[in-house]
């Protein structure tokens, strides 16, 4: 490729010791990829067939594996939960992000000490902040029940309530704004103040130069903490693990948590695998779908000022 670029069909010394220094910079990489994800990857697919509980070897057992997903209810329990999680989870923390970016956009006294505090939770480990909010959401003495008494409200159950468990934990990932916020926050940064200023000769208002200049300017940024937060709902098993198991019943059972539970609960590493795959093609489905919708809305610097 170096030789069809310098238009020579031979490397110079120079190009032959600069391609083999690249090689040697991407091996380390390269060969982390191909043994620990691109090997497990091909080798999954074999299990996809197979019956394996990884202490003795596998036993091939057709399509038993496809005709017990067909009739798992967990499966498509957990399947609904992740979704359900996903629709709601990702666009308010993305709304509450973008909101909080752009007032700290703002020239305000005490701007960084704002944007650190508010960043700060979101660096919390996940474990401890699992922790914080199972505490939170003690039905006898947690924080939750407190301001609910303040307000007059009844008290609730929360994580051990079928039907409040989802949005408590939606709750908890929208209060893990922070890495998006600080996303957004660089895009606004990178847009030039000057098309603000002829906004405002034009006579639009604060919504109109929202809506006509920060947004469009600001679509990448938005598209890609959109993707980044789909593919990580659809993976989310720390919290959930930490906090419900799944529970109460199957009402917070997400995905990778059943995978996990097939996995290395059940050993049943054959099933493992098949719906491992059709979790990595439910993502790939939606982010090629993102992708293709992103045409109509995203814009790009190279396009626009082509």
């Amino acid at each position: 490729m170096i030789a069809a670029i310098s238009g020579s069909g031979r490397l110079s010394p120079l190009q032959r010791r600069e391609a083999l220094n690249g090689y040697f910079a991407i091996m380390p990489w390269l060969l982390g990829f191909i043994i620990f994800i691109a090997g497990p990857m091909v080798y999954s697919l074999g299990l996809l067939f197979t019956k394996w509980d990884l202490l003795t070897p596998p036993v091939f057992n057709g399509f038993a594996n496809f005709q017990r997903l067909a009739q798992d209810p967990t499966f498509f329990a957990s399947l609904g939960n992740t979704v359900f999680y996903t629709a709601l989870a990702v666009p308010l923390q993305l709304l509450v992000a973008l909101c909080v970016a752009l007032l700290l956009n703002t020239n305000i006294v005490g701007q960084n000490l704002y944007r650190a505090v508010i960043f700060l939770p979101s660096q919390i480990p996940i474990v401890a902040t699992a922790l914080l909010w199972f505490f939170i959401y003690s039905p006898t003495n947690g924080l939750a029940n407190a301001i609910m008494g303040g307000l007059g409200l009844p008290q609730q159950r929360w994580l051990w309530d079928i039907h409040l468990v989802k949005p408590a934990l939606i709750v908890m990932t929208v209060w893990m704004f922070g890495n998006a916020m600080i996303i957004f926050l660089a895009g606004l940064q990178d847009i030039p103040q000057q098309l603000y200023e002829a906004a405002e000769i034009d006579g639009a208002g604060t919504y109109r130069r929202l809506r006509h200049v920060t947004l469009p300017l600001l679509s990448p940024t938005i598209f890609f903490n959109l993707v980044i937060g789909i593919i990580g709902s659809f993976q989310v098993f720390i919290q959930v693990f930490i906090m419900t198991d799944g529970g109460p019943g199957t009402a917070s059972m997400m995905y990778v948590l059943y995978l996990y539970r097939i996995g290395f609960e059940e050993l049943n590493m054959g099933y493992a695998a098949l719906l491992s795959w059709i979790l990595f093609l439910i993502v790939l489905l939606i982010t090629l779908a993102q992708f293709g919708v992103a045409r109509r809305w995203v814009h790009y610097e190279g396009e626009r000022d082509g």
